[in-house]
């Protein structure tokens, strides 16, 4: 019987917490047990195991970040791509374990996963298509700026910008590099 208050929105919430305090892959039942204040067979009323609850976070996460991303385009005034791209390094920064969560490729019959995935995709491909790219160009542009955003926090993340110049203002020079060279027809 599942503890009284201890429902799977806490349990996500208190795992997601703890992937960002410590690391996704540091994730563990135990610990999660011990954040909780309850034994660690209790999780299982909720979660059939650890591979489940990753999966949970994952979902979780790539929901979070989607609404976060949408939340910055319709606030942009015209320049949607650079207003999505600085949310999602503000949110890498602000949660490194959910944000780890979202970088696994789905297991191919995890349809839920899959389908979180692809609303963040389509987002971004409804973005970048304002700049006029053919179908397959437009596949290159999102893959490039996630190169790009994805490149940037990684680096960040392990202390690789040691020179004094500020990380915010790199950021800044290569998105608006890289939509410069959108709007002007891609690689071509």
């Amino acid at each position: 019987m599942p503890r009284i208050g201890l429902d799977r929105d806490t349990l996500l919430a208190a795992a997601a917490e703890l992937a960002d305090e410590r690391g996704f892959e540091a994730l563990a039942l135990n610990a999660l047990a011990l954040k909780l204040g309850v034994r660690s067979p209790s999780l299982y009323n909720h979660v059939p195991g650890l591979p489940e609850l990753r999966r949970l976070l994952a979902i979780r996460a790539v929901e979070r970040l989607t609404a976060t991303l949408e939340e910055a385009a319709s606030r942009a005034d015209e320049d949607a791509a650079s207003a999505i791209s600085l949310a999602y390094l503000a949110f890498a920064r602000a949660y490194p374990g959910q944000y780890e969560a979202i970088q696994r490729a789905p297991e191919p019959d995890d349809g839920d996963l899959q389908d979180a995935a692809e609303r963040l995709v389509q987002l971004i491909v409804r973005i970048l298509s304002g700049y006029g790219l053919a179908e397959d160009e437009l596949i290159h542009a999102v893959r490039g700026i996630r190169s790009l955003l994805h490149g940037f926090v990684s680096l960040e993340r392990i202390g690789a910008f040691g020179m004094p110049q500020d990380r915010d203002a790199s950021f800044r020079f290569m998105l608006q590099a890289y939509l410069r060279g959108l709007s002007r027809g891609g690689g071509e």
